[in-house]
């Protein structure tokens, strides 16, 4: 464990640090082995475009990262829509083979081409990766071009996309006749005790992004409490793809959860046989195997989408946010690993980009996120 803290620990210094700062939560079964906070929940004031270089608040405005900051948790929220989605599975009130056609008839393009759940929570529709919809008028704007959004790939065929979780949001919030936000928290958050997780505005969160046009896709400003994805935030702060704020010690009650087949404590969100549906190979909302940003703790299932061959068994699960944000946890050991970061404080680049876990485009040659999983794989192995 001392060199997973070492590697960490690095990760805030240098004259280009890859964050400012970061929290590391790592563990096996019960047991919290370690919990650390390094560098600062916010630095930043602005970043000047001209000198290509960050503009620093005075210095006794830096706000010290903590281990109980909270952090915009940005695709990670993925995870929670798709649990949330397993629940209604196991409730019966949906099926993992409906086409989506089924709940929502409104939405015309996915009913054209016979969209289905599966195919929404393994990326398999089709859909592109995202939708302007910030550059909407309106709500109803954004609801109508969502409605009207067609494949631009056969679907079967795997590209990452957020309007699979937006489309999942609906058909959830549909059949329940209630909001994403209370589904999350009545069905997850509330009975594991997670309490510093919701959906936003979080105040005391760890800064994100000052943005501005062009790198960003909006005018914003420094973030801070408030969502960073540009769709999430023109939706209101609640999607099925991004808007959720949580703590390291929170996501590592949600990771206990899922190594325990469903249960934490006295609290069962899910049944074991429908974590073993999720977690299998390809992953329902997770993605599976996933060297490129879980290292070493990838490889023993059959990789998902193209991933390292294996036994074909239960492999790693985990998923990365565009913020800086992921989590992994192996089966196998019984351990979990999250890493958080405000890799875009004070903005995006491409070595802080979401390299999303399908897609690897910027961290498959071993980036502190695979760094970090080897080195508590390699801890894991060494123990009885």
């Amino acid at each position: 464990m001392r060199r997973l803290l070492a590697g960490v620990r690095a990760l805030p210094q240098g004259p280009r640090p890859w964050c400012a700062g970061v929290v590391v939560v790592a563990g096996r079964g019960p047991v919290i082995a370690v919990e650390e906070a390094y560098g600062w929940a916010l630095r930043y004031a602005a970043y000047d475009p001209e000198a290509d270089a960050a503009v620093e608040l005075p210095r006794e405005r830096w706000v010290p990262m903590r281990t109980d900051t909270p952090f915009d948790l940005a695709s990670l929220t993925k995870l929670f829509t798709a649990v949330t989605a397993v629940q209604q599975l196991e409730r019966g009130t949906l099926g993992i083979d409906a086409r989506v056609a089924a709940y929502l008839p409104e939405f015309r393009a996915a009913a054209e081409h016979g969209i289905t759940v599966r195919q929404l929570l393994t990326h398999t529709s089709g859909l592109r990766p995202e939708l302007p919809l910030y550059d909407c008028p309106d709500q109803a704007a954004r609801l109508a071009a969502l409605q009207a959004e067609a494949p631009v790939t056969e679907p079967g065929t795997y590209c990452y996309s957020d309007l699979n979780m937006l489309l999942l949001q609906h058909v959830l919030e549909r059949i329940t006749r209630r909001p994403l936000d209370l589904l999350v928290r009545d069905g997850i958050t509330r009975p594991l005790g997670m309490t510093a997780t919701g959906f936003g505005p979080c105040p005391g969160a760890a800064a994100t992004e000052y943005q501005r046009r062009p790198w960003a896709k909006a005018d914003r400003g420094m973030l801070r409490g408030v969502v960073h994805d540009e769709n999430a935030w023109a939706l209101g702060g609640v999607a099925g793809h991004a808007g959720l704020f949580s703590t390291a010690r929170d996501l590592a009650v949600f990771c206990r959860t899922l190594l325990a087949g469903g249960s934490y404590g006295t609290a069962r969100i899910l049944g074991p046989d429908f974590v073993e549906l999720m977690l299998t190979p390809p992953g329902l909302g997770f993605g599976i195997d996933q060297p490129w940003f879980m290292g070493e703790l990838a490889g023993r299932g059959d990789g998902g989408h193209g991933g390292p061959g294996g036994d074909g068994g239960r492999g790693a699960a985990g998923h990365t946010g565009f913020t800086g944000t992921s989590l992994v946890l192996d089966p196998v050991t019984d351990t979990f690993l999250v890493l958080l970061a405000n890799t875009v404080h004070p903005r995006r680049q491409d070595a802080a980009s979401e390299a999303r876990w399908g897609s690897p485009r910027t961290e498959s040659g071993g980036g502190p996120r695979a760094a970090a999983g080897t080195r508590l794989a390699r801890a894991a192995r060494r123990r009885p």
